[in-house]
């Protein structure tokens, strides 16, 4: 087929002349001119590149990440292309998910007012209120700790103490060897964990006996379809897929699903986080997370309760492991001991991050029709099972 000019062009592909030269001084599409007359050839490749960048675009894909996938494309790496259109789809559905917000709250201000009586405005400001400070929290999520450069350390890291605590114990005694605490395992001054002081706080202690007692808790029935949330390099749901679950498995990080990848190359894996499931509701038969809810602030986490519950079916099973205060006077006292003891370890990772409250985590599951039971690893570890009643 011989070579069309824009006009043609534009016709065949249903945009315009003008669409067409945006794209090119973006550097998106290069055709050649012709000789005699210095205009525009399309050949067959430049019509389906222009297709694949009208494509892009219907899916509201930035121009940048549009020129990042063509050359993903260009180079034949189809698992990058992947990525960048789940991205765009983990996008897209952080937009739907917040649209169903607003239309949840507008038609709660509808049934407010269509209340007897005097219409009481405060009632309107509140609603708005707690809507903005929810959509805030989803807004305001990201990932500080990097985890893409911890991938390949992290089974390592998460290993490096087979030991257990008491769960009496009322701090994580310091020994020789301990990751610093953060959870890229490493500090500032000390970028090689390998290289890094001791340190008297450690995340993972009882790691794999929490894991295990998650799978072993969700007993899933063959075939039944599960999520694991913060999959990481797919450590819980690995004893799940051995237990002969369907799993899928979201995390934010690349290099974390990379890894996951080639350990569970059966495992579906997807960009992802909490706050914004890129899942239809109703997908999964249970959702397991271990070591990440803390994350979350604590407006988050009942976002983040909320989709869970949007992708489980009716009957769908709750289980999350990670460190929790067991309620306020837990944290309160633990925070008095790490003071009295000097541990700034303790004390920096309280700061930093949103260690749960099991009895109000429990108490918002159970006001939302769920039953619970928890086990309790160690001092901060727990593992809590969420079953619906209907």
């Amino acid at each position: 087929m011989r070579p069309l000019n824009i006009k043609e062009a534009a016709s065949r592909l249903g945009i315009s002349p003008r669409a067409i030269r945006f794209y090119e001084e973006k550097g998106l599409i290069l055709p050649a001119k012709q000789a005699s007359n210095g205009y525009r050839s399309y050949t067959e490749n430049d019509i389906w590149r222009l297709q694949t960048i009208a494509a892009l675009r219907e899916i509201g894909m930035s121009l940048q990440d549009i020129t990042h996938a063509l050359s993903e494309i260009d180079q034949g790496n189809q698992q990058r292309l992947e990525e960048y259109l789940e991205l765009q789809q983990a996008v897209m559905y952080a937009q739907w998910v917040e649209l169903k917000r607003m239309l949840d709250t507008t038609q709660r201000m509808i049934d407010l007012n269509r209340q007897d009586g005097p219409l009481d405005v405060s009632h309107l400001h509140e609603l708005a209120d707690s809507s903005r400070r929810l959509r805030e929290a989803r807004q305001n999520w990201h990932d500080r700790w990097n985890y893409d450069t911890q991938a390949a350390i992290h089974d390592e890291r998460v290993h490096a103490k087979s030991g257990s605590i008491p769960a009496s114990s009322p701090s994580f005694p310091g020994e020789a060897g301990s990751m610093p605490y953060n959870e890229s395992g490493c500090t500032e001054e000390h970028p090689d964990p390998k290289k890094a002081p001791s340190s008297s706080f450690y995340l993972y202690h009882n790691y794999d006996e929490a894991l295990e007692q998650t799978a072993n808790w969700i007993s899933p029935i063959p075939g039944e379809h599960g999520l694991d949330i913060g999959t990481g390099t797919g450590n819980l749901a690995g004893k799940l897929l051995e237990r002969q679950a369907i799993m899928t498995g979201i995390d934010q990080s690349r290099e974390m699903l990379r890894t996951c990848r080639t350990k569970y190359p059966g495992m579906h894996v997807k960009l992802g986080n909490f706050l914004a499931l890129p899942f239809a509701d109703q997908t999964f038969d249970f959702l397991v997370s271990s070591f990440a809810f803390h994350h979350l602030s604590p407006d988050q986490q009942q976002l983040a309760l909320q989709e869970m519950q949007r992708v489980l079916t009716p009957r769908g099973r709750i289980c999350l492991t990670d460190l929790m205060f067991a309620d306020a006077l837990h944290r309160e006292a633990y925070i008095r001991q790490a003071e009295a003891d000097g541990n700034s370890d303790q004390l920096l990772a309280i700061r930093e991050r949103h260690f749960p409250l099991l009895d109000e985590l429990t108490g918002w599951l159970e006001s939302h029709g769920y039953v619970t039971k928890t086990v309790r690893h160690n001092e901060l570890l727990h593992t809590m099972l969420a079953v619906p009643l209907r």
